[in-house]
Parts: structure tokens; C-alpha cells; sequence
């Protein structure tokens, strides 16, 4: 079960006018489950992305990068589960672009102007056939309120749909954001997630559609992990579809712009954080937050040298205030001149390390009570400086083996 986190209603999720959303079911890799989505986006809008930073990415990330850095008016997007298309070389390249071609066909589009994305098992053919075949009921089932829909369509081994919604007052007008997510394992994006995508009505000048998509990941998705792993499949794509009633948003620094980011990073964090509550057999959700660094960027590592060790995981699961373990995490994360005599470590309200030793008041019980908690935060002040961040991460039980042994069967 995923850690404090509800099942989205699809009454709380907003449509968002210039944008419909089909789904079907194709049998890209197991029958009666849906796994082909289609989002289908009016004339004009204004689309930007980022994608994983692993360099044996897969071929639909290859394909979306080539589409975007042509500065196509992308109209479409084609989203399978069940199969990653990742892994098979030109092969795959051929199928990801005989999906594009299918799906512009019966759009009459440009190949160029379709996304494509694939999720699912890796070094395996993508059976383009299925997927062509589908696509007529995918585009027959679009409507404008299909975002749980969607949300479901692209699972793999969540346990269950990421979805948020929220209005915001933008340029004196009131606008819609619409976000899905999915990902339990195989998390740690280095760019964003398996796979999101955020749409909204606002009006973005195309030229500021990737600074804001990276800036939105910076802020969310590029703060999780759940096992260390960055997939070859991660992708993320902000879209706006220029329909509101404001003047272009033209600077992301202007008051219009940062009430449009504020509002959508309050969405990409729900989704980010989505995805740690579901992480593959996590019972405990973990914020680390590190203070007190000389820069933001090695505040970064050592939170996540203490949010990917197995060690300090497998304690979080067990409930046992093996400290040790954070404090050893903090000392490896790779600053040379770190002073551990200016360490100090928190549990919640706990403080359970000072000046780089155990505090004398700290009692183990205090440590257990706090470790029992399904929600926890680890707080480190490093006392080198004014910078500070924070990562989000979950715990690892027994359930994250078992899983991921047989995820294929």
C-alpha cells in the first residue's frame, strides 16, 4: 500500500481547455488492461520537455528530443505501457517512428508533430501492430476529462494512479493546471520521472516552454528517489495550450510568471512525491533535509548519499534508530573539507547528533518513536554555510525484492 496516499477522484482533476485524452486498451504486453494513451492538443500551443540523463535512453526519448529541437508544433502524444522500447537499437528507433507515422495518419499531421513514450520492460520489441491498432479507439475515447483515465493508462508496477489538479490567478486571469505521473521503482530521475506530464491553459511564449518545464523538474522530480536507479525511459513534458485570457507570458521572473511556476510546482511536487509514497514496497515516507552547506549543490549529495543507501533505507523499515548509518552516509557524499565536529543531526524533533556526537540527552526510545512514524524527516545542519535543500526518498522492505524479482513474470 502506498504511504498516506488517496486514490485521485477524477471530479477533483480540471480539464484543460485545448487538450482531450484518449485511452485503450491494446494489449501492448497483457490483455483487459489499459496501456495506450493519446493526448491530442489544439493548434498553437506551446509544449517543452527534459528526459532522462541515462545515455542508453530509449528510443521514444531519442525521437521526442529529435521532434522538440526541431521546434515542431507538436500536436499529439502517444504513450504506451507495458513495453519500455528501450534497448533495441535501430530497431527500435524504426518502431517508436512507425508509431509517430501511424498516429499522424489519422490525425493528418506530421510525424514530426507527435511525441511518442514508452514505459515498461526493457530489451524487448515494441509490437508496433498492437499499438497502430489501437489508436483508432484511443482517438474515438478523447475528451477533455480523461486525466484519471490517463493517470491509469500508464502504470506499471504503481499501485495506484498520480494525479493533481489546481487554479491559479495568472495575468488577471484563472487558469487550469493538470498533472499525471507514474514511477515506484527504478527512481531516480537525474531530470524528472519515468514518466509526467503537466498540461495548462495559460498563455507561455514557445521560447520559454523549456526553461520552464527544466525549472518545474529542478524543483520536483529532480528531489526523489526511491532505489538510486535513473531509467532509460524518463521523461517529462510541460505544456500550454495558450487558450486563457492573458497577455503571453514572456519572463518567468515576471509577476505573471512566477505565479504560473508557484502554482505548477506546487502540482510537480505532488506528482514527485506520488511517486515515493508508491515506491516499490515502501512503507515510510522520508524527507532529508540538509542545512547549513556551503552551496545548494552539496546539500544535494548528502542528502541523497543518506536517501540512496541501502543501509539507512533498511533501517527506516525495520523501525531501528541505527543512526550510525546517516552520519556514516553524510561523511561519504564527497565534500573533502567537511568538518564532522560542526555535524549535528535530527530526527524530527529528536536531536539526536551535536558537534559531530551522539547528544548527551538523546535517548534511543525517543529515536525508535520517531522511526515507527509513517512520515519522517531527517534534518542535518553541516555548519558550513547558509545553503539548504531537500530530497524526498522512502524506505526499503522485503516487497521492493520481491517485486522486482518478478517483474517480468
Amino acid at each position: 500500500m502506498p504511504v498516506n496516499l488517496p486514490v485521485p477522484v477524477n471530479q477533483d482533476l480540471h480539464a484543460v481547455p485545448g487538450l482531450r485524452i484518449g485511452v485503450a486498451e491494446a494489449g501492448v504486453r497483457k490483455a483487459n488492461r489499459k496501456d495506450l494513451t493519446v493526448v491530442l492538443i489544439d493548434e498553437g500551443a506551446s509544449v517543452g520537455g527534459v528526459f532522462t540523463q541515462n545515455r542508453f535512453c530509449a528510443a521514444p526519448v531519442q525521437i521526442c528530443r529529435e521532434h522538440l529541437a526541431k521546434g515542431a508544433d507538436v500536436r499529439a502524444m502517444v504513450i504506451n505501457t507495458g513495453n519500455a522500447n528501450a534497448g533495441t537499437g535501430e530497431d527500435g528507433l524504426a518502431r517508436a517512428r512507425s508509431t509517430c507515422d501511424a498516429l499522424a495518419r489519422e490525425l493528418k499531421l506530421k510525424p514530426t508533430q507527435i511525441l511518442p513514450f514508452s514505459t515498461g520492460v526493457i530489451m524487448e520489441a515494441l509490437p508496433v501492430d498492437r499499438i497502430v491498432s489501437g489508436l483508432p479507439a484511443a482517438i474515438a475515447d478523447a475528451k477533455a476529462d480523461h486525466w484519471l483515465r490517463a493517470a491509469e493508462g500508464i502504470m506499471t508496477t504503481d499501485t495506484v494512479p498520480k494525479a493533481f489538479s489546481a487554479k491559479a490567478e495568472v495575468g488577471g486571469a484563472t487558469v487550469s493546471i493538470t498533472g499525471i505521473s507514474k514511477g515506484a521503482g527504478m527512481i531516480r530521475p537525474n531530470m524528472a520521472t519515468m514518466l509526467g506530464f503537466m498540461a495548462t491553459d495559460a498563455c507561455v511564449a514557445p521560447a520559454l516552454m523549456q526553461q520552464l518545464a527544466t525549472e518545474l523538474a529542478d524543483g520536483s522530480f529532480n528531489r526523489v528517489t526511491v532505489d538510486g536507479d535513473t531509467s532509460t525511459n524518463d521523461s517529462f513534458v510541460v505544456i500550454a495550450t495558450n487558450k486563457a485570457a492573458h497577455a503571453p507570458i514572456t519572463l518567468l521572473d515576471s509577476e505573471a510568471g512566477k505565479a504560473l511556476k508557484t502554482a505548477m510546482l506546487d502540482v510537480a511536487r505532488k506528482l514527485a512525491q506520488a511517486i515515493v509514497r508508491d515506491g516499490e514496497g515502501a512503507t515510510k515516507f522520508i524527507s532529508v533535509r540538509v542545512e547549513g552547506g556551503a552551496t545548494g549543490e552539496e546539500c544535494r549529495k548528502v542528502a541523497y548519499a543518506i536517501a540512496h543507501s541501502p543501509l539507512v533505507k533498511t533501517a527506516f523499515f525495520a523501525s531501528d534508530p541505527n543512526l550510525g548509518r546517516i552520519l556514516a552516509a553524510v561523511g561519504y557524499a564527497g565534500i573533502d573539507d567537511l568538518d564532522q565536529t560542526k555535524i549535528d543531526l535530527y530526527l524530527d524533533d529528536v536531536h539526536v547528533a551535536v558537534n559531530g556526537g551522539r547528544n548527551p540527552s538523546y535517548q534511543e526510545a525517543d529515536g525508535q518513536r520517531v522511526m515507527k512514524q509513517s512520515e519522517i524527516t531527517v534534518r542535518v545542519v553541516l555548519g558550513r554555510g547558509n545553503a539548504a535543500d531537500t530530497v524526498w526518498t522512502c524506505d526499503f522492505s522485503h516487497d521492493y525484492v520481491t517485486i522486482n524479482a518478478d517483474y517480468r513474470s
